[in-house]
């Protein structure tokens, strides 16, 4: 009977595993240049993948035939026991087929680490899913295809009860799986068997449920540990000679630190308000400042004319918690896991304390719970005032993720007039949530449907109220003496062939102060980790701390400076037309790029650029696990 369930059950999951496979090709597979030819190889080696993980999967079972007493097998009890398993088993498997798919057309990805941070907030998951798709329809679809199998599957194994004899446990065959097991997860990994330079091709061939403990286990790595180092004075060494040259004076003549002091200036403009609008998913490749021509940020486009554009500005990670890491600390995006989510991220370095020895308020206001992603701890812990969607008392729209835009603007806008009423300056980052699915939005705008328009109609909403904000914004005293930065957190969908697709990191990047800044454009490349450094140094104050963000309004400044990057697990820097990437298991390449055509080609390791990349993650990791990251 045993053998006789594990090859049913083992049948299926394969069977829909190689058409899953067929499907995301069909679906995902030309974008990627992934071509007919290449399908034989893809089946071939996800066949293989999958039969890998059936080992692990079918584990449970051999070890539940172990501590089942064998006279349990002749009862009609444990009959409807195994009934009952083998029919929540099929159903789980048909289901795992359309969740891999929606999860590949969000994330060009099997399973990772985003999955991974989406299992800790199930209700919040659980609502957008409910609200995005047609939930009903695809469990009534699963459940008839579980029927269909069950009726096909159970009556082979309900003779078993009848004709097997059941008077031992399987000790010989569990030897046997367990060692085999146990062999594979010192041999095999996730990864093991990706054989192409093209990412997309691997991600279709890669087991998903594999990829999903790959990303569990890997969401808190030490660094030194699976990635490429150098020893630390080394690192240090390279990092404190390639920052002094950007700007700065190093406040430690030796040792492991970067910490730098930079002076003020008189031709400054002075302690003016910080107001950062953090639009959610607003890649570069939306806004018709950059190139679209769909027009759906007639608003942004207008305003980019009043300020300062930035036209090659990068976000350094694919989440929320990764883009405020960057625009709040001007911390690197190491491997796994932000700060904003790990253990002992309180009381570290961060502009809010910088501004607030100028005397500046400083606050957070997100239009979601402050719970999710950890935000609330973080930023409370950090010295932030907090406002989130609790404290939104007149909300006209909401979905799961938080209140629209526009009712989130309202409050900020009513917020700043009591932070400011004694004259004191204040630094706030505003955190939208509108575009996301499920894609809803208030009666009413032009343009954008209520539901159903999917992400141009996110794009159009977060334009619409973007425009909204700076038609109310002057009427309030504060903005005449405001510095509002407009930026998104990370793109939409990063996706694309290559190990680290560069150009879905692009973003907009507007700074606007009404009669102060001259409108123009600048084409230095810029990361989120530079935003506050260039904002301060616009203001002229002067500060001391160990970023390693740079203003790059100083004279000079090189156009192509290094940005980084965060990509599941890869890192990387993009340094003039070159990118370093480190990967698990201390992997190092090097790869050409073309920011015009976005071509990307493996070439011979430029070991010079490798070991900065290296010194900036290495060093970045040392300075927050040994809580050295602080102001002084």
């Amino acid at each position: 009977m045993r053998l006789r369930l594990f090859g049913l059950l083992g049948g299926i999951y394969l069977f829909l595993s190689v058409i899953l496979r067929i499907v995301l090709w069909i679906s995902f597979g030309e974008s990627a240049k992934v071509t007919l030819f290449d399908l034989p190889s893809i089946l071939l080696i996800g066949l293989v993948n999958d039969s890998l993980q059936l080992i692990y999967l079918l584990a449970p079972l051999t070890l539940l035939s172990l501590l089942i007493p064998p006279r349990w097998f002749q009862k009609k009890t444990f009959e409807k026991v195994t009934a009952t398993l083998v029919f929540a088993l099929l159903f789980g498997l048909f289901y795992l087929q359309p969740v891999e798919y929606f999860f590949f057309d969000e994330f060009d990805s099997r399973f990772n680490l985003v999955a991974v941070d989406y299992l800790m907030y199930p209700h919040e998951v659980f609502v957008n899913l409910w609200e995005s798709f047609p939930i009903m329809w695809f469990l009534a679809g699963n459940t008839i295809l579980t029927l269909l199998a069950y009726k096909y599957v159970w009556p082979r194994i309900k003779t078993s009860f009848i004709t097997d004899r059941m008077d031992a446990r399987p000790w010989s065959f569990a030897i046997k799986h367990f060692a085999l097991v146990v062999l594979m997860a010192f041999t095999f990994s996730t990864n093991s068997l990706h054989f192409s330079s093209n990412r997309v091709i691997n991600e279709i061939s890669s087991n998903g449920i594999s990829s999903l403990f790959n990303a569990l286990w890997s969401s808190e790595l030490d660094y030194n540990l699976y990635y490429s180092t150098l020893s630390n004075d080394k690192a240090y060494s390279i990092m404190r000679q390639h920052l002094s040259k950007l700007g700065g004076e190093l406040t430690f003549d030796t040792g492991n630190s970067i910490s730098r002091s930079f002076k003020g200036s008189t031709n400054g403009y002075g302690k003016k308000n910080i107001i950062i609008l953090s639009e959610e998913s607003l890649g570069a490749g939306f806004v018709g400042a950059y190139g679209d021509t769909r027009g759906l940020t007639p608003n942004f486009d207008r305003l980019s004319k009043t300020g300062l554009l930035f036209e090659n500005a990068y976000a350094t990670g694919t989440r929320t918690v990764r883009g405020l890491e960057a625009m709040m600390t001007s911390f690197p995006p190491i491997p796994s896991e932000s700060i904003l989510k790990r253990p002992n991220n309180e009381d570290i370095a961060n502009w809010g304390e910088v501004l607030k020895k100028h005397d500046y308020r400083v606050s957070f206001l997100y239009g979601g719970f402050g719970m999710f992603d950890n935000m609330n701890h973080f930023f409370g812990s950090n010295g932030f005032e907090l406002s989130d969607r609790t404290d939104v008392k007149e909300q006209t729209f909401a979905n799961i993720w938080g209140v629209c835009d526009q009712d989130l603007f309202k409050h900020a806008m009513s917020y700043y007039d009591d932070v400011s009423k004694n004259g004191q300056p204040f630094f706030s980052l505003i955190m939208t949530t509108s575009n996301h699915k499920p894609y809803t939005f208030p009666k009413g705008i032009p343009g954008v449907p209520e539901s159903g328009g999917g992400r141009d109609a996110g794009v159009r909403y977060a334009d619409y109220a973007i425009g909204e904000f700076f038609k109310e914004a002057p009427k309030h005293d504060w903005f005449k003496n405001s510095i509002i930065v407009v930026i998104a957190d990370h793109d939409a969908r990063v996706y694309g062939r290559a190990l680290v697709p560069v150009e879905r990191y692009r973003i907009p990047l507007l700074i606007i102060a009404d009669g102060v800044i001259t409108p123009g454009t600048i084409d230095t490349r810029i990361s989120q980790i530079d935003l506050m450094p260039t904002v301060i140094g616009m203001l002229g104050l002067p500060y001391e701390g160990p970023f390693y963000g740079n203003n790059l309004l100083v004279k000079d400044f090189p156009t192509k400076q290094p940005v980084l990057i965060s990509h599941n697990h890869n890192v990387a820097m993009l340094d003039k037309n070159s990118l370093s990437v480190l990967g698990l298991q201390k992997t190092e390449s090097t790869y050409s790029y073309n920011p015009v055509t976005n071509i990307q080609k493996q070439i011979k390791p430029k070991r010079k650029a490798l070991k900065l990349a290296t010194s900036y993650f290495q060093t970045a990791f040392e300075l927050f696990q040994n809580h050295k990251y602080v102001l002084q």
